[in-house]
């Protein structure tokens, strides 16, 4: 426990702890459940530095986890064609609102979503048009996924027609992918996982 308030208000730096209050004490864990638990009533310059040491460390401890990511596509049938058939991600949703749709798709057994959006959805139609020229153009880079056999799920997607823009090949930094364009021109990477 030491260790971690120390390191969790070294991290904590510059807002109200002091050189000392980032010092690790023996006993901090002590004093700290003492004061919480109300066994020190007194109001004192230590009870406030180890309330400060406790919030920061319950600060710090937060866990973020991703849980959506939006990729622009121009037909949300074409695309389905590609993460669903081709990818072999699952459909969780599709929800169509004001002539516009969003499909949800995600890999089995992972907690994260991918929802498939049309530019213009929810934009202004200046700022869908702007997106829908940077996807149309290849511009942007959709997502990198992760195959336990990257051989077969590179024949399964150049089999449905996508364009392929790099076979598999080992990269300097480590990893074996390959590379595709989804149809609306997004750049999607498939590493050996």
């Amino acid at each position: 426990m030491r260790g971690d308030v120390c390191d969790a208000t070294t991290a904590y730096d510059g807002h109200g702890l002091s050189a000392a209050d980032r010092r690790p004490r023996v006993g901090i864990a002590n004093d700290v459940v003492g004061v919480l638990a109300g066994r020190n009533n007194s109001d004192t310059k230590q009870d406030r530095r180890s309330i400060r040491r406790v919030e920061a460390l319950m600060i710090i401890r937060m866990t973020v986890t991703v849980s959506a990511m939006f990729i622009p596509v121009h037909d949300p049938d074409a695309a389905l064609g590609f993460y669903r058939d081709a990818l072999g991600l699952e459909v969780r949703n599709d929800v169509a609102s004001g002539g516009f749709r969003w499909v949800t798709v995600g890999a089995p057994g992972q907690d994260l979503d991918i929802v498939l959006s049309q530019p213009h959805g929810g934009r202004s139609q200046a700022e869908g048009d702007a997106l829908l020229s940077l996807v149309m153009q290849g511009s942007l880079q959709a997502a990198i996924l992760r195959s336990d056999d990257l051989d077969t799920t590179f024949e399964k997607v150049r089999a449905s027609g996508a364009e392929v823009l790099q076979e598999p090949a080992s990269q300097p930094w480590g990893v074996r992918d390959c590379a595709f364009r989804d149809p609306s021109g997004n750049l999607v990477r498939i590493a050996q996982a």
